[in-house]
């Protein structure tokens, strides 16, 4: 009972003045602005797409919606900023207009798309690179004060699984997690959620690992968010497909879930919040 109390996460965020609970996890649904995603059919093409996705998402139960205008799969083609705005903005601008109740999450790791895609009416950033490619992120988030997802990932999309290695790796992105996390605290960043990076830079025994100690990142007491949906981690092991993952990811979902994780990020809405009402009755 002691430790269950003493590690107790973080239960809310401050989005735009507005307190969120976490006491319940939540689900984020992935929309892709992009051509080139690896699961094909998240990818979304046109704006009136984009706002019947999410409106969906929403419907079925989304917490978040996820935009994101650089596809981060290993070895995706690297875009500039101005292509990557040019993606978001319309997006956002048109979710903001028809779907005001929607909560805005945006996957970039360039500080001025996180600037300016805020600026157009989005919630929250979410970084695949906590910060390590672009070194202005981390004032930038600072100076709009709004809650901040950082991921940990061994490299960069172009060649973060050219032989990832660690000693060993839940501790290795422990002591990485304890540095990004008392910086953002020296600049006053106060709503942080950590994002282990399942499939970024790691090997799949590496995910593998990292998901049966996932439980451990208790110990900075903050949010945890997952990202398994539909990754090579489970339709390798499988030896099946991404569109043939569904039923992988919600194994792993739960496993997260009595592990203490309190977003799910994924492809499938419906089936995540499913699984978080079940685990919930674990309780």
């Amino acid at each position: 009972m002691a430790e269950k109390n003493f590690f107790k996460p973080r239960q809310s965020l401050n989005i735009k003045g507005k307190i969120f609970d976490l006491s319940t996890p939540k689900v984020m649904g992935i929309l892709n602005i992009t051509p080139d995603s690896f699961y094909t059919k998240s990818r979304t093409n046109t704006v009136d797409d984009a706002i019947r996705k999410a409106e969906q998402f929403l419907n079925e139960g989304a917490s978040f919606i996820d935009i994101g205008g650089y596809s981060s799969r290993p070895g995706a083609i690297d875009i500039s900023t101005d292509e990557e705005l040019f993606r978001l903005i319309p997006i956002v601008e048109a979710l903001n207009k028809h779907l005001p109740e929607a909560t805005i999450s945006i996957d970039t790791f360039r500080a001025k798309v996180a600037n300016e895609t805020i600026l157009a009416g989005a919630h929250l950033i979410n970084d695949i690179s906590a910060g390590d490619m672009d070194e202005e992120m981390f004032s930038t988030i600072a100076r709009l004060q709004v809650p901040y997802v950082f991921m940990h990932m061994q490299g960069t999309p172009q060649n973060m699984q050219h032989n990832p290695q660690y000693e060993n790796v839940t501790l290795d992105i422990i002591d990485y997690f304890a540095e990004k996390v008392a910086q953002l605290r020296a600049l006053h960043v106060n709503d942080i959620i950590l994002d282990p990076g399942f499939g970024f830079g790691k090997t799949i025994e590496h995910n593998y690992q990292l998901l049966s100690r996932l439980e451990n990142f208790k110990i900075f007491n903050l949010p945890v968010l997952v990202g398994f949906s539909r990754k090579g981690m489970i339709h390798k092991v499988l030896g099946t497909s991404a569109s043939e993952a569904l039923n992988g990811t919600t194994v792993l979902n739960t496993i997260a879930l009595q592990k203490g994780a309190k977003i799910l990020r994924v492809h499938d809405v419906k089936e995540a919040v499913e699984c978080i009402k079940l685990v919930n009755c674990l309780e």
